[in-house]
């Protein structure tokens, strides 16, 4: 099962390239959680006027297991930006599948 990964931007034009840049980045999660439904991106450039600075910003959720991960970042690059949300979110992922996996064994009383 493929990832369905939707985007949304805002302030920004999102071209193809830009959207190939996220489906790449963003779809090799599928290794850590195989059949991991959909990801929602938003990407945007919070005002038109901010020129210096962290001004782009990225964000993408993950519901995964009836829990929603969540990873932000604040770049002064958009590509950076994701890459840096798709780091966060690959340490999360890790993190909701090794608590999954003690709770599964820890003995029941």
């Amino acid at each position: 099962m493929a990832i369905k990964i939707d985007i949304f931007s805002k302030n920004i034009e999102l071209n193809p390239a830009l959207r190939e840049f996220i489906e790449e980045k963003l779809g090799s999660l599928d290794r850590y959680i195989p059949g991991l439904a959909d990801i929602r991106v938003e990407i945007a450039r919070p005002s038109k006027h901010h020129r210096s600075g962290h001004v782009f910003y990225a964000e993408a959720n993950v519901k995964l297991g009836g829990k929603v991960l969540r990873a932000q970042a604040h770049h002064l690059d958009l590509h950076s930006a994701i890459i840096d949300v798709r780091d966060e979110l690959k340490e999360l992922i890790k993190k909701f599948k090794e608590k999954r996996a003690d709770s599964a064994r820890k003995p029941r009383k």
